[in-house]
């Protein structure tokens, strides 16, 4: 992940969500839902706003129209443009204007972010070429044959270039967004918007564990249990072999299960929490290094410094100066 600190500036950071006929409702609403207007109880970081290419109503998937008054020129202002899906059949060109305006707001410095099937305008454009990206997985091997040059990956919920990132399925959208919201603002405020969403500010797996498969079989019994468990104890020392003793099975059939369902090691995704427990703790706190170590069960500053250092590539200290948590905040 690159940190990106937040701006001295007090100025709103502006998403513009590009629509297009059909717009897919529900793929607007995961944007709008991280980046939009949570309320008093949250400071507004963001400043939300949709477009499209003709102003005027705007057909939907879901039966109705919306009313959009602000046309292709609002991406020029734009600091992330996000593209909120791509419901066209399979081949159709993208219309030249927007790819053109997309294009130019990328040249000017704005992010470009695409949900779901919006990825097709991303490459459309050239934002993909020579690099991963993520798409639906229904629509994945379309994205692949019509853009060779895209390197598609199936599997991830989202990938994230800096200045470009793709996400999977609709409510992969969400995190995305949130994870953009942890990299511009800090994993404090993001999980923030993620506890009033009422979901996890980091989701765990890959979207193939959604998708249609081609044979059918036993479902993999869930590891929601325990990963519970595990959250409410990360100023424990928990072993693999306590995990599996919990789940009342092996640690080899508990390691087999974390990887087929999460991708990562029992271990791997316990240092991930640990490390998540520890970004919040910095940016909302003055506790010396030393007490967040213990809080978040990893023992010792100096095997802090080590872990935090191997997931981010900074210290623990040049982190919490970049994203302190201001006071008012």
């Amino acid at each position: 992940m690159t940190l990106r600190p937040r701006p001295k500036s007090a100025a709103l950071h502006r998403v513009v969500a590009l629509l297009q006929p059909p717009q897919s409702t529900f793929t607007l609403a995961c944007a709008s839902a991280v980046f939009g207007d949570h309320g008093p109880a949250i400071p507004a970081r963001y400043a939300f706003e949709v477009c499209t290419e003709h102003p005027g109503p705007v057909p939907t998937l879901d039966g109705y129209d919306m009313l959009v008054t602000t046309g292709l020129d609002a991406l020029e202002r734009a600091d992330t443009v996000l593209v909120a899906g791509w419901q066209q059949p399979p081949g159709t060109p993208v219309s030249p204007a927007v790819v053109a305006a997309v294009r130019r707001a990328h040249e000017r410095g704005s992010r470009v972010v695409s949900l779901c099937s919006g990825a097709f305008v991303l490459a459309a454009a050239g934002l993909l070429d020579g690099r991963r990206a993520a798409t639906h997985w229904a629509r994945a091997a379309e994205l692949a044959a019509r853009f060779p040059r895209v390197g598609v990956d199936p599997a991830v919920l989202y990938v994230d270039h800096g200045d470009v990132a793709t996400s999977a399925g609709s409510a992969a959208g969400v995190d995305l967004s949130l994870h953009l919201v942890s990299a511009d603002q800090g994993a404090a405020y993001a999980m923030r918007i993620a506890r009033q969403m009422v979901m996890p500010p980091h989701r765990e797996g890959c979207q193939l564990q959604y998708a249609e498969l081609p044979t059918s079989g036993p479902v993999t019994d869930s590891l929601a249990p325990l990963l519970e468990w595990l959250s409410g104890r990360l100023d424990q020392p928990v072993s693999v072999a306590d995990m599996a003793h919990r789940s009342q099975v092996s640690p080899r059939t508990l390691t087999r299960r974390f990887t087929e369902q999460l991708g990562v090691s029992p271990g791997r995704w316990l240092l991930d929490r640990r490390i998540a427990a520890t970004r919040a703790l910095l940016e909302e706190t003055d506790l010396p290094v030393e007490t967040i170590a213990r809080k978040v069960g990893l023992s010792s500053a100096v095997n802090l410094r080590r872990r935090f250092h191997d997931a981010l590539r900074t210290t623990p200290a040049a982190y919490r100066r970049a994203f302190r948590a201001e006071s008012a905040g």
